[in-house]
């Protein structure tokens, strides 16, 4: 019987994506992990790995189709020993579908069981046994999950690599009543048909247009509306002196100009908001329900702005890393994220993130987290402004406002401004970061 090869979930948000391209076409022997397609999620393109060996008998989603529901069958696969030649005569599962099973008829004799079968369900196995790839049999032993709790996304009901790593350790348990509040958290904001009475307010008579929202910005809505609905945010912000920063910057990259690259503030920004979440511990953590947890180093997402919207790719280990280092990280992200192709653990995940606006002439702002961070840092520009001096004159300096936007469940106001103040001291002693 020939194995249904369904639309992945490449990342616990997406419910739709794009099949861009094909790598393999009808008649290709595959492998288990071999690449099959790129597919474009709402945040970036991803390859798609095969899960089972076989012969590719019918490619049942065209590329550059939009809108296809996760889940929905995009190939059939013959294994060894199956005629392909039927394949060519039965029609193609729709790829909108809203569920793939029910594309085909169930025989006769079997109608009564097909049609009491769920959609949708934990992959339970045939003789009790489970269907997972090796690879997600690996990934949950590591992770501590029951795979009999898990939804299969793959062939079948199989489960995948990518349904494995959207699962959480608290799955082993198969307490289905902890997925309700994140599964509702994650409607949040989704979806939202705008009410009649607002509609209603519109001015018909101004000249506009109506644009469909993309799926990234669909993600961003559901995620910064969870925030503020969610999130009791707290915002502080001080006033930095960035004349000593400055000048180690200038000199840092007078040494590395031979090397080709080249350190930004916000390069040196990103270092002092990694060591000052290392200093104070307590703001470098998530609020987890009835847990707090703590990280031991400090991933700082950056926000990027994009055509389409903003992703936030992450400098792992921001506060052991080098500035150059960080240069080079960054300048790899930023592109690739422009080009659509950061992978998942890339941009999802962090612990606090950073956003700069001071290059726009932004003079000062306050950031939404992003969850399920505990904090978020707002950059604003820097510019010349009279300052008394650490002798008492008054002079002229080059001065910065940056705002912090913590999450209240999690963080006191307290320890927030011990953030800030080491944040500060870090960017006006700078040379404390390259000790």
């Amino acid at each position: 019987m020939p194995i249904e090869i369904k639309m992945p979930a490449l990342s616990p948000t997406m419910e739709e994506g794009k099949l861009s391209k094909w790598l393999v076409k009808e008649g290709d022997t595959v492998s288990s992990g071999d690449i099959m397609a790129e597919i474009e999620t709402d945040k970036a393109t991803m390859e798609f790995e095969a899960v089972d060996e076989g012969v590719i008998g019918k490619i049942t989603v065209a590329e550059g189709t939009e809108g296809v529901k996760v889940g929905a069958v995009i190939a059939l696969l013959v294994e060894e020993g199956e005629d392909a030649s039927a394949l060519s005569a039965a029609p193609a599962p729709k790829a909108d579908a809203p569920k793939a099973e029910t594309a085909a008829p169930a025989p006769k004799a079997e109608a009564a069981p097909a049609a009491s079968a769920p959609a949708a369900k934990p992959a339970a196995a045939k003789e009790g046994r489970v269907s997972a790839s090796p690879l997600a049999k690996r990934i949950a032993a590591d992770r501590g999950i029951d795979l009999a709790s898990v939804t299969g996304s793959g062939p079948n009901g199989r489960i995948v690599k990518a349904d494995v790593e959207a699962a959480k350790p608290a799955a082993a348990k198969s307490d289905a009543k902890a997925a309700v509040p994140a599964a509702a958290a994650a409607e949040t904001g989704s979806d939202v048909e705008m009410a009649p009475e607002t509609r209603a307010l519109l001015d018909a008579r101004v000249p506009h247009s109506v644009e469909k929202l993309s799926g990234m910005r669909k993600t961003i809505a559901k995620r910064l509306s969870q925030s503020k609905q969610e999130a009791p945010h707290i915002y502080l912000s001080v006033d930095i002196v960035l004349d000593k920063l400055l000048q180690l910057r200038a000199d840092i990259n007078a040494t590395l100009e031979k090397q080709g690259v080249k350190v930004s503030v916000n390069d040196m920004l990103v270092k002092a908001l990694g060591l000052a979440l290392m200093q104070v511990p307590e703001c470098n953590v998530t609020f987890a329900g009835n847990e707090l947890i703590k990280y031991e180093r400090a991933d700082v997402s950056v926000a990027v702005s994009i055509p389409n919207g903003l992703i936030t790719p992450i400098v792992q280990d921001a506060n052991g890393k080098t500035f150059s280092a960080i240069a080079r990280a960054t300048k790899d992200l930023a592109q690739r994220a422009k080009e659509g192709k950061l992978k998942p653990e890339e941009y999802q995940g962090g612990t606090a993130s950073i956003s700069n606006m001071g290059m726009m002439g932004i003079k000062q702002f306050s950031a939404v987290i992003n969850p399920p961070q505990g904090l978020i840092m707002a950059i604003g520009a820097g510019d010349k402004r009279p300052w008394v001096m650490p002798d008492g004159s008054l002079g002229v300096a080059s001065v910065m406002t940056a705002t912090g936007s913590f999450d209240h469940r999690a963080i006191d106001g307290a320890d927030g401004a011990r953030l800030m103040a080491a944040f500060r001291e870090l960017i006006e002693s700078p040379l404390g970061m390259v000790a």
